[in-house]
């Protein structure tokens, strides 16, 4: 993936320069220009690690824009940890993302793109990466540039919609982290981030660049986690389908990418709580946002994805490819509790509740195509006590990661949901 360029036109641009944009001057987002061929993996039978696979798949899809040393540096350095791919039940595979120092899929891409940026950073100039958090992508992003100079994070979530322990991976970090408790929604996050990326003169004065999924440097490595399933299950076997928790959309574009760049894939399944704008336009209504709802899957309420721009360009606004490539489905908080304990029961195996949503849509899909089914585990059981208590009885075993930090203090910005509130914050200090 040599050049992209924006959902909504405009020039060619580098990966580095996408990468310190975020979202791109037209308000657009970045996307490849074309696709490189990602050919049968070769050379590669007795090395199964996701390391392994990620440094073959980067080479490929940044070949020619990112120097090889730096990008096989960033790669190794930052995906360092594994993605086993567990066979809970008789051709049904969980894909575990969880084992990244924040628990959450979302340390793929964050980890990438901190040390992606720290290594092709030409200067000394402070930036600001400012992101917008449902749930998981707050403590990712912020673990990954927590102490990385020049760069401060300012996390931008909803007060009273996210997990104790998702809230604290941000708000005990302190240093370059600054959490921000936003009165509103996480749609009321992700509008003022979009307000403050279209200020010309604030993302100049700040330094502004987006850890979002809105952000192309999130997508590439995400899709490697996919090519990683493909290759243990068997590049030339039966493909699978993957079932993708999905809120705004980023970690499904990421395995779509892939698709359009040669991966074997039966399918997608958008598998979504009662927030499901998303699995309405595919089953044949039009697309309309609606206000998000809090669940017990919170990382998922989104009412208004941001990646369904660059999904509709992947499909050349063609609705009905689209619906050939990804079936929708959606999720109630009774269902989602139910199946935690279910699998839990019959498998003696823990999912979180995004997993379970993920699981939940697979069972009643399940019939209508063959071959082997990967649902995507996003997030450790760990991080969501209560729901797995009450729908298992038992409450899940902590990782030393993440309970190191319960006990730590708390450093947390409150926020109104106003752009005015939020340019005062970002240009606190900036000179």
């Amino acid at each position: 993936m040599p050049l992209f360029h924006s959902t909504r036109g405009g020039p060619s641009t580098s990966f580095r320069d996408a990468l310190f944009h975020g979202l791109a001057p037209d308000g657009g987002l970045y996307v490849p220009e074309g696709f490189p061929a990602l050919g049968r993996p070769s050379g590669m039978e007795t090395r199964d690690s996701f390391a392994d696979t990620a440094l073959w798949g980067a080479r490929i899809l940044l070949a020619g824009d990112v120097d090889p040393i730096v990008l096989d540096a960033v790669t190794t350095s930052s995906l360092d940890f594994p993605v086993p791919l567990v066979e809970v039940e008789a051709g049904v595979h969980v894909l575990e993302l969880f084992h990244g120092p924040s628990l959450a899929f979302k340390d793929v891409g964050a980890r990438f793109m901190a040390r992606a940026m720290a290594a092709l950073t030409t200067d000394a100039t402070p930036r600001t990466v400012l992101v917008a958090t449902s749930g998981d992508t707050g403590g990712a992003v912020a673990a990954a540039f927590h102490g990385v100079a020049p760069y401060r994070v300012v996390a931008l979530f909803p007060r009273d919609g996210i997990s104790e322990r998702q809230r604290r991976q941000m708000t005990t970090l302190g240093d370059n982290v600054t959490a921000v408790a936003v009165d509103g929604t996480f749609d009321d996050c992700q509008r003022l981030a979009k307000g403050a990326f279209g200020d010309p003169d604030l993302r100049a004065r700040c330094g502004l660049t987006s850890a979002n999924s809105i952000n192309i440097g999130r997508l590439v490595p995400q899709m490697l986690y996919y090519l990683h399933a493909t290759r243990l299950l068997g590049w030339d076997a039966a493909p699978a389908t993957f079932v993708v928790p999905s809120g705004n959309l980023g970690n499904l574009c990421a395995g779509l990418l892939a698709r359009h760049a040669g991966m074997p894939t039966r399918g997608f399944v958008a598998a979504t709580n009662r927030n499901h704008v998303f699995p309405d336009y595919l089953d044949g209504g039009s697309f309309v946002p609606a206000p998000s709802r809090p669940t017990v899957s919170n990382a998922m309420d989104v009412g208004d994805p941001s990646n369904l721009e660059r999904i509709r360009w992947l499909f050349q606004d063609d609705v009905k490819s689209l619906r050939q490539a990804v079936r929708g489905a959606w999720v109630s908080d009774e269902d989602t509790r139910a199946c935690i304990g279910r699998v839990a029961r019959r498998h003696g195996y823990l999912l979180d509740p995004h997993t379970a949503v993920g699981w939940q849509a697979m069972e009643r899909l399940r019939q209508e195509r063959e071959g082997p089914w990967v649902v995507l585990a996003t997030a450790h059981p760990s991080k969501f006590p209560e729901v797995v208590e009450q729908a298992t009885g038992s409450t899940p075993d902590i990782p030393p990661v993440l309970a190191s930090r319960l006990g730590m203090p708390e450093h947390v910005e409150g926020l109104s949901a106003r752009a005015d509130a939020l340019r005062d914050l970002l240009l606190r200090g900036v000179e």
